[in-house]
């Protein structure tokens, strides 16, 4: 199970405050906070902002780092530039999990590699959108999990930022979508056998689609199928192993082992959780 500290209240002003994370092995996780006298409410996007900046904190001059895809790992993004262009962060460099991360990070000044030049990942940033008790994860619902899963499966560290809604008791318990990446050739063979594998799970399959109605498109030039389940998944890694079975199936949402800690920002605070 994962250790958990918590920061209370969604009316804060803080001042510089900071998180040590330390290693999964390590049994807690230290929070401290800096708080004025006066108090102002903290929106969802604050929290958010904070718990990505808390992130940051980690990154160190020399490191090779993981640049997530969605909502909150943008905030982490545009930190690591604000934090370069003041001269408080340097020699590092950047793989992005997806083309509007590689924009947004090209845009801020941050140097970018590729993995094949820089197998190594020091630390990487991302968001999820499901987060079980165990710091497995589903992700993807933004169609970036297969680059994202390339660059965080070898990073040494991966800091998730959340926030506290993405918390559930068991991976697809949320009732939104876990996505598969699938090629593009007999797309709807692969959604039958995918609906039918998980039909215990009142599994009901669709293919993502875009704002015009066609085909949602990877950055990998494939589609991608949402599997939404009226009851969460009983063995994640049995699921995961059944999924990746099946040919034409490119990758799954199913993020399993990978997180070595999780920041967790809601309406009370914020929550590190580390394994």
């Amino acid at each position: 199970m994962a250790s958990l500290s918590f920061v209370s209240s969604s009316h804060l002003t803080l001042r510089t405050p900071s998180i040590a994370l330390r290693s999964s092995s390590s049994p807690r996780t230290s929070v401290s906070f800096s708080v004025k006298a006066q108090s102002v409410a903290l929106s969802q996007d604050d929290l958010k902002k904070l718990a990505a900046e808390k992130a940051v904190e980690a990154i160190k001059p020399g490191m090779v780092l993981g640049l997530g895809t969605g909502s909150t790992a943008a905030f982490a993004v545009d930190q690591i530039g604000k934090l370069l262009s003041s001269g408080e962060l340097y020699d590092i460099v950047g793989i992005p999990t997806s083309k509007r991360t590689e924009e947004q990070a090209r845009a801020l000044g941050i140097p970018l590699v590729a993995l094949d030049t820089h197998p190594r990942i020091d630390l990487a940033i991302d968001g999820a959108d499901e987060v079980d008790p165990n710091l497995d994860l589903v992700k993807g619902r933004g169609g970036a999990l297969l680059r994202e899963k390339m660059v965080e499966a070898v990073a040494e560290k991966f800091i998730v930022v959340a926030d506290d809604t993405k918390l559930v008791k068991g991976l697809g318990g949320s009732g939104l979508a876990m996505p598969v990446e699938v090629v593009q050739f007999c797309w709807n063979f692969n959604l039958i056998r995918l609906q039918d594998l998980f039909k215990e799970f009142g599994c009901d399959a669709k293919l993502r689609v875009d704002g015009d109605g066609k085909p949602y498109v990877t950055d990998n030039s494939n589609y991608i199928i949402d599997l939404y389940f009226k009851n969460p998944l009983k063995d994640g890694f049995a699921a995961a192993k059944e999924i990746g079975k099946f040919q034409g199936v490119v990758e799954h949402g199913l993020f399993l082992g990978m997180a070595t800690s999780v920041i967790i920002a809601g309406k009370n605070g914020v929550e590190v959780m580390n394994k």
